[in-house]
């Protein structure tokens, strides 16, 4: 059998040497990959000449910009998209990401952009109230799968409804027209634009009230994210974001998309 035993580093020197091996952001080119989960609109969707739009899209090339960044925006669905971002697929996460204790246990956060109430919507017609369970009792809900609304849902009401759970919000949209879904749980945002909630004549509508709390399932706030290691990286996108705020640039942006303030309590 062959001995591999001096080859074999001390585990001080194998960290030493991943270490040094390693080279930081500053090390690197400014080259940064960013993921988003799309369709995911207004924050993120393919305008009608399929080239990547939306609120965070503009954000984020405002953000690389003033950072010198030469940016590459890659899609990717939610379920893996801290994986993707742990095994160097891209270097960061700007896709509504709430910062929530166990992400932050995977990942390192900016300081947070933006706050986007989540809400109940349900038929025009229908006779719902969410603080009244026998109201609920044997209706189905629709989630996007590995959201902080799936742990909402999950942590309170998995004894009342049947939860169906979706890769994308698009899909749960998409259930809730075709009648296959009694209700959504989903950012208030994509409630307005993908089941037009606003509209008066309308086939949703909200119920109940906008939902943000509590903090231990929904966060501080939507941030971007980070390999745990990429310090540097968090600080330069913070810089960037301080400045966007600052000069008014992120307000104006906002209210290109949204008819209400999305920004969180740390920025107001």
């Amino acid at each position: 059998m062959r001995s591999f035993s001096k080859y074999l580093l001390s585990p001080l020197a194998l960290t030493c040497a991943m270490v040094a091996a390693a080279p930081s952001f500053a090390d690197e080119s400014r080259q940064v990959r960013i993921a988003v989960d799309v369709p995911y609109p207004p924050f993120e969707y393919r305008d009608a000449n399929g080239e990547l739009a939306g609120f965070e899209i503009d954000l984020g090339n405002e953000l690389c910009r003033r950072a010198e960044l030469d940016c590459e925006w890659i899609v990717q669905g939610w379920d893996g998209i801290i994986p993707g971002l742990l095994a160097r697929k891209y270097d960061a996460i700007l896709s509504s990401m709430r910062i929530t204790e166990a992400r932050e246990r995977q990942v390192r956060f900016s300081e947070p952009y933006a706050m986007s109430p989540k809400v109940w919507v349900a038929r025009r017609d229908a006779v719902v109230d969410p603080e009244d369970l026998a109201s609920l009792e044997g209706m189905t809900v629709g989630v996007q799968r590995g959201t902080t609304q799936d742990t909402y849902i999950t942590g309170r009401y998995r004894e009342v409804l049947d939860i169906r759970r979706y890769a994308t919000a698009d899909e749960v949209a998409l259930d809730m027209e075709s009648g296959r879904l009694d209700l959504a749980f989903i950012n208030y945002p994509v409630a307005i634009e993908a089941l037009s909630i606003q509209q008066e004549d309308g086939d949703f509508t909200q119920v109940g009230e906008r939902i943000n709390s509590p903090e231990s399932i929904f966060g501080r706030g939507n941030a971007i994210a980070v390999r745990p290691r990429d310090e540097a990286l968090a600080a330069t996108f913070n810089e960037a974001l301080d400045e966007v705020y600052a000069d008014g640039t992120f307000e104006r942006l906002m209210e290109q998309y949204f008819d209400y303030d999305l920004r969180p309590a740390s920025r107001l």
